[in-house]
């Protein structure tokens, strides 16, 4: 059994926070305010102006064995770029204590550990020599971490990083980390930029020094698909809190951003009429007829979508709409209820009606996917639009039981993941 590379035991960290006190501060509110309710406005003044604790982690406990890669997952601010700038060094934990057995190298943010003024050859150099390496080792890895980079980065190797754009510093940044032998790898948001090739070829990488060369990886990221692909292990942080750890997929499950969390089942948005629109969108659901308060569905299910809207004064020639788009804002489809249906082109009289978008199971591979309704009208080539919603969007996972499911080593690339009829003939 491998051995425990990183132990963490009860790990917080507080931040003090200051309110304003000067002049200024206390001459934002309106007059009524100060008029009305005087002492309670100088009570929160000052209540302000006062040193609050807050704690951005607070007991925090978890294991890592040589070799596994485990998922940091959760919301903005719940935790996770603090705790592993606390695993790299970068800032002391308040409590707690850490075990780190091993040479860690972490790319936390763009250019992070790079010196602007110096250029990409020398940086390589530089960040070697951090982890302890010589420079004869740094040389023998040089061309492949050059040739890891791309053909931009062999090209501006000799220009300073300053001139560099953000998907260049994260390109040279990750190879430099990958490629010089550390025992444990730091990674947070690695994948949020750059480009498609790149974020492939990171992943394979990742997987590769993990199995083959027995090195610890933690991954941050909301790349909740890469997740289940990926890791071994997974934790879920909540308000500095680890809420759920396991496996990947079992805790991928329990994640669901407050933005899509509702109290009515299945809702991912809703609104209030409004008489000054012809037309209101009232709520949009994903599977409204099961029983579901996630954003979270696997591949292998029927995705249905319903959309209730509400029409205040008859409307001719409209139609409603769904757009999907990946977590670069591009969209992947986009569907019309008047494609198939065009007698629904002809007059819509007044009052509530409820439309559902079958997307079929095996379709959309697992990942993040946004969602924008919009109800509207296009005449003599204008374009009148009624309504328009953009929701928190959902989340597609992989299932164990679905069919061609998960194989450690061989994800699922793209966005489209359908169960196509393959014919296969002996001829000789």
């Amino acid at each position: 059994m491998a051995k425990t590379i990183i132990k963490v035991r009860g790990i917080g960290k507080k931040f003090e926070i200051k309110g304003g006190t000067d002049v200024s501060y206390y001459f934002r509110d309106t007059f009524d305010e100060i008029i009305k309710h005087p002492l309670r406005f100088v009570k929160n003044k000052i209540k302000r102006g006062k040193k609050q604790d807050f704690w951005a982690l607070k007991d925090v406990n978890f294991s890592v064995r040589q070799g596994e890669i485990l998922g940091i997952i959760g919301e903005n601010g719940s935790g996770k770029s603090t705790l592993l700038k606390i695993l790299s060094r970068i800032t002391p934990p308040t409590e707690g204590a850490i075990k780190i057995a091993g040479r860690v190298a972490s790319l936390l943010e763009v250019g992070t550990g790079f010196n602007p003024e110096l250029t990409g050859r020398e940086n390589v150099f530089v960040n070697g020599a951090i982890l302890g390496m010589k420079k004869s080792e740094i040389k023998e890895k040089f061309d492949e971490i050059v040739d890891f980079s791309g053909e931009k980065i062999k090209t501006f190797i000799d220009t300073p990083v300053k001139r560099y754009s953000s998907g260049m510093h994260v390109r040279l940044a990750f190879a430099v980390a990958v490629n010089l032998n550390p025992d444990i790898l730091l990674l947070d948001e690695v994948l949020a930029v750059g480009d498609i090739n790149f974020r492939k070829k990171s992943l394979k990488k990742m997987e590769e020094v993990s199995l083959k060369s027995g090195r610890t990886v933690l991954f941050v990221s909301h790349d909740l698909g890469a997740v289940v692909r990926l890791c071994n292990k997974c934790i879920l942080l909540e308000k500095g809190r680890v809420i759920a750890s396991g496996s990947p997929k079992d805790v991928v499950e329990k994640y669901t951003p407050t933005q899509t969390k509702s109290s009515i089942e299945g809702i991912i948005f809703k609104q209030k009429k409004d008489l000054s629109k012809k037309v209101n969108l009232r709520k949009i659901f994903i599977n409204p007829q099961k029983s579901n308060r996630s954003s979270i569905f696997s591949y292998d299910k029927d995705l249905v979508i319903r959309l209730i809207y509400e029409i205040n004064e008859p409307i001719k020639d409209c139609h409603v709409w769904i757009e999907i788009q990946n977590t670069g804002g591009e969209a992947i489809f986009l569907t019309v209820d008047t494609d198939l249906r065009p007698e629904l082109k002809r007059e819509r009289k007044k009052g509530m009606y409820k439309t559902d978008l079958k997307i079929p199971k095996n379709w959309l591979n697992s990942g993040e996917y946004g969602l924008t309704a919009g109800i509207e009208r296009v005449y003599f080539h204008r374009k009148e639009t009624f309504d328009r919603i953009d929701t928190g969007g959902f989340r597609i996972i992989d299932s164990k039981d679905a069919p061609g499911g998960l194989i450690k080593g061989t994800p699922r690339l793209g966005v489209l993941k359908p169960l196509l009829n393959w014919e296969t003939k002996k001829i000789k």
